[in-house]
């Protein structure tokens, strides 16, 4: 593994910045990729947390709503046999008192939620309901207003109309018999009966709406004496013998299959056709398949097979109490009806019933558990078999779907948090009946399409509602606990990740342009070495030899001298390159006056200059001379030296050959100490770039000429050591390098 790193780090020190790249990129894969897989596990572990901790709430929900029903159903299968009459015996048998039946009150109360009204069909397919009374019983002697036994009777009429619109009691008026309670009567003005023409049937009530408020208690009177002919007809047993009757075998076809139901052997083809019609009724209900829906169901299988683990951990423990459907079987109970003499007392008025003593009679009835059944009007329906005598009765209640969906399911379902990130889709076996639309105004759907999501959590309700499914599908799963931890913790080290390589990959990209400078810098003294000691040796061995007449001799010895301080300058640079690499600028601090400080860098560059070919040039301002700074004069002296030497090494090929120096005042009290020169100028994106150390210039220009690259970095470091600051501006033409220090106290 070592070995593997060494090319990368032989790389870097060679300088080779591909290398660099690629270390790095190799470093970054074999850290970022386990983390990130770290990370990717950790999010999807808290994503299953969150659904999970979802789909129990979800699973409580199904729990409480199925508990609600039933108890609700449980309270419907307490009911007797003689509370679906309009009347039943009071207490125990030997009280011998008639009450209205529980069932009888207006207007319907049920425990189920959406009850449109309780009704029964008899052996021979006699419709009737609790809400009205026995035909033949007047409806004011038991208690019953006009106005309030038309209002029963428009209800059981509507109940009856829909039991027949779904083929479950024969529909009259259209099987050409007399109109019965499907029917209501012609009102006359001011709400009495209309006359009736020749032929119209005098079973017709009268409906409550032509009920005039301010004649209504004479027209009562006329209306009560009249209602008992009207429901006698309408209600008699005679008239429900007179239709034909229809057989109770449709009620056990609801809950068959339809392809059981199309064709049943040994049935006559016209209840074959009938008891065919709610099954296909079902299906024209529906929004499509439970099964098309398109769910992802991973999570879903993946949270089942963590609860098997718990169970099988937690086997015989209370864990185990799953919700179990209640035990439903046929009872059998002792039941007391009114004789058929019996008749209530002239004058009963009171709603509980007439207190006088009436003949009963006792039987023993068997009642099955209820079963449950859509429509195709849209409506549910309730019902159970009651064996009494031997012949067998239809009880049963039917249902508005639309309230009952959204009062025993909807509400609860709102009132959760699971209506902000889910919907809810009822099913009906394999067929969808409604979606409810999670955090949505509208609560149903009017179709599926657009249901794509995550399964969230799957169960049946239990009996009788045991073929209603509640699917809930994910639309918009919420962050778990520790989910904004981790999101921050994956943020940090991601800016880490990338800052940290970013930052390793400037500095070894810095150290590989160091390397080089450097080897430059090895080469740049060398050169600035050599070239003078060459020099020096040439003119030396020449005046020693006496190759020279006495009139070049001078100048000899002066070309001796510049290269000697040329020397000098190239070694004091070197040796304070070494204290600044080490953070140790020598700098010796003194008051001293402007002036005094620029006439001892004339006296040391003066000659230099002239010799050079340059025109060196004061512009001092008397006030400025006078004043005094805190430097180190030998610094100050090597600043300006090596502003001087830059600025003829960069202009010796420019049409002015000057150098110019000068000093002022500023507005903010600072002394400013300029060197100019008349030469190309700095190029502006490397004007903050040639005060670093060993920077060289790339240009055709900085190659021919000499220099080591650290002069202008000496030059900024030993400003800043004395508190001052400098930066360089073209002028046209040349540029001009400013020194800003400021007075001393």
């Amino acid at each position: 593994m070592a070995a593997g790193w060494l090319p990368g780090l032989r790389g870097i020190r060679d300088g080779d910045p591909r290398r660099l790249r690629a270390l790095l990129a190799l470093l970054f894969c074999a850290l970022a990729i386990p983390t990130g897989a770290v990370i990717w596990q950790a999010w999807g572990q808290l994503e299953f947390e969150a659904f999970y901790q979802y789909r129990n709430q979800a699973e409580a929900l199904v729990e409480r709503i199925d508990a609600a029903l039933g108890e609700d159903i449980g309270r419907e299968e307490a009911r007797r046999f003689t509370d679906f009459s309009f009347l039943n015996v009071a207490g125990e048998p030997s009280a011998n008192v008639l009450q209205r039946s529980p069932l009888a009150a207006y207007p319907v109360a049920a425990d189920v939620a959406g009850v449109v009204g309780y009704f029964q069909v008899g052996a021979d397919g006699e419709f009737s309901t609790p809400l009205l009374p026995d035909p033949g019983t007047a409806p004011q002697r038991v208690g019953v207003p006009a106005v309030e036994f038309a209002s029963r009777l428009e209800l059981a009429s509507r109940i009856r109309q829909i039991l027949a619109d779904n083929r479950l009691v024969r529909d009259r008026s259209a099987s050409g018999g007399r109109a019965g309670v499907a029917e209501g009567p012609a009102v006359g003005p001011g709400g009495a009966p209309a006359p009736q023409a020749a032929g119209d049937s005098p079973a017709t009530l009268p409906s409550t709406a032509g009920l005039a408020a301010d004649n209504a208690a004479a027209e009562l009177e006329e209306l009560e004496a009249d209602l008992p002919a009207f429901a006698d007809d309408a209600l008699s047993p005679e008239r429900a013998r007179r239709d034909d009757a229809y057989s109770q075998q449709v009620f056990d076809m609801l809950n068959r299959p339809a392809r059981e139901a199309a064709s049943p052997a040994g049935r006559q083809e016209a209840v074959a056709d009938v008891a065919a019609a709610p099954a296909a009724a079902k299906r024209g209900n529906s929004l499509g398949k439970l099964e098309d829906l398109g769910l992802d169901e991973d999570l879903q299988k993946k949270s089942e097979a963590v609860e098997r683990r718990l169970d099988e951990a937690a086997a015989g423990a209370e864990q185990q109490s799953k919700r179990a459907a209640p035990v439903r079987a046929r009872r059998v109970e002792q039941a007391t009806v009114p004789g058929s003499a019996a008749a209530s007392p002239p004058g009963a008025s009171a709603p509980a019933g007439a207190d006088s003593r009436q003949r009963i009679e006792t039987f023993e009835s068997e009642v099955d558990p209820y079963e449950f059944s859509p429509l195709d009007s849209g409506h549910l329906v309730l019902f159970r078999k009651v064996w009494r005598g031997g012949e067998r009765y239809i009880q049963g209640l039917l249902i508005d779907r639309d309230r009952f969906l959204r009062d025993a399911i909807e509400t609860a379902y709102r009132a959760t948090p699971l209506s902000g990130m889910t919907d809810l889709v009822v099913g009906y076996r394999d067929d969808v009946v409604t979606v409810m639309r999670g955090g949505r105004e509208r609560s149903y759907s009017s179709g599926r399409g657009d249901l794509q999501g995550t399964l969230l959590y799957r169960a049946s309700l239990s009996a009788p509602f045991e073929d209603i499914e509640l699917v809930f599908s994910i639309n918009r799963l919420p962050p778990g606990p520790g989910a904004s931890v981790l999101a921050w913790t994956t943020v940090v080290i991601a800016v880490v990740f990338v800052a940290g390589f970013l930052a390793l990959y400037r500095l070894g990209m810095g150290q590989i342009r160091l390397a080089r400078q450097q080897q430059d810098f090895v080469s740049a003294v060398s050169h600035e070495l050599k070239t003078p000691l060459t020099s020096i040796r040439m003119y030396g061995e020449m005046l020693r030899e006496g190759w020279v007449d006495e009139s070049k001799r001078r100048q000899y010895y002066d070309y001796i001298h510049d290269e000697s301080e040329r020397l000098t300058r190239l070694i004091s640079n070197v040796l304070q390159l070494a204290r600044i690499t080490r953070n140790e600028p020598q700098v010796d601090l003194r008051a001293a006056t402007v002036g005094e400080l620029l006439d001892q860098v004339r006296s040391k560059i003066g000659d230099a200059v002239s010799r050079a070919g340059f025109e060196l040039t004061f512009e001092r301002d008397e006030k400025c001379d006078g004043t005094t700074i805190d430097a180190d004069a030998d610094c100050f002296a090597q600043i300006v030296i090596n502003l001087v030497d830059n600025a003829m090494k960069f202009s010796r090929d420019a049409d002015t050959k000057r150098i110019d120096i000068g000093s002022a005042l500023t507005h903010d009290g600072r002394v400013t100490i300029r060197v100019r020169d008349y030469g190309p100028g700095v190029p502006n994106e490397q004007m903050k770039k040639i005060f670093g150390l060993f920077y060289r210039s790339e240009s055709e220009l900085t190659r021919e000429t000499v220099g080591t690259g650290i002069g202008l970095a000496i030059v900024h470091q030993l400003t800043l050591a004395m508190s001052g600051t400098v930066d360089v501006i073209n002028r046209d033409p040349g540029a001009e390098f400013r020194l800003s220090f400021p007075v001393s106290g």
